[in-house]
């Protein structure tokens, strides 16, 4: 039973995804929701309490995953290098998701000044992205691989504000043809900023 209900759970999460994805955050209904999930609006607000709730649970679950699968590519790995470059590589998935992440992201960002709740759950996500970078540039500190005057922590977020800057400006380009592009430069450019 419990299974089904997590599983009913995240066929909303997705539609809710898909939803702020085609028609933005402002404009997504409940209504909305539930039609995309192929469901009644009665089952949606069997899972979640309100539109607040299913857009708290969209953010932390999408940062979530995000996280997961970064971990589990740069975890995978055992240099330094090969663990930056998973991380990019991770990160820089294909054009169609990074557009369709970045879309709904983006809504939740605006937001974020207003809301508190959405605040913290990025900052969870952040501290996630922050301790991958941390770990990637101690392990090159420690190999000899990086710059020994680097502090770990503050490059481990200049690492994060490149990589959202690069796919920020990929989107607002709107040229899926210059995503290879951003994810070598970025890539090109964390990797002299460490060493």
């Amino acid at each position: 039973m419990k299974k089904k209900a997590e599983e009913r759970r995240e066929q909303i999460l997705r539609a809710a995804f898909q939803a702020v994805s085609d028609k933005g955050y402002e404009t997504v209904t409940l209504q909305d929701i539930a039609d995309y999930a192929g469901v009644s609006k009665g089952v949606t607000n069997y899972y979640f309490e309100n539109k607040e709730d299913v857009f708290l649970s969209l953010l932390e679950w999408v940062t979530d995953r995000i996280y997961q699968h970064e971990h589990k590519a740069v975890s995978e790995k055992t240099t330094a290098i090969e663990k930056l470059e998973a991380y990019i590589h991770s990160v820089f998935i294909d054009p169609e998701k990074n557009k369709k992440f970045y879309k709904v992201y983006l809504d939740f960002i605006a937001q974020a000044s207003r809301n508190p709740q959405y605040r913290q759950i990025n900052l969870k996500f952040y501290e996630n992205c922050w301790k991958i970078g941390r770990d990637i540039v101690a392990l090159g500190q420690k190999e000899g691989t990086f710059s020994a005057d680097i502090q770990a922590d503050t490059a481990s977020k200049m690492i994060r504000s490149i990589i959202d800057g690069c796919l920020i400006q990929w989107l607002m380009c709107d040229e899926d043809h210059l995503h290879e592009f951003y994810k070598n430069t970025c890539y090109d450019v964390i990797l002299k900023y460490l060493k």
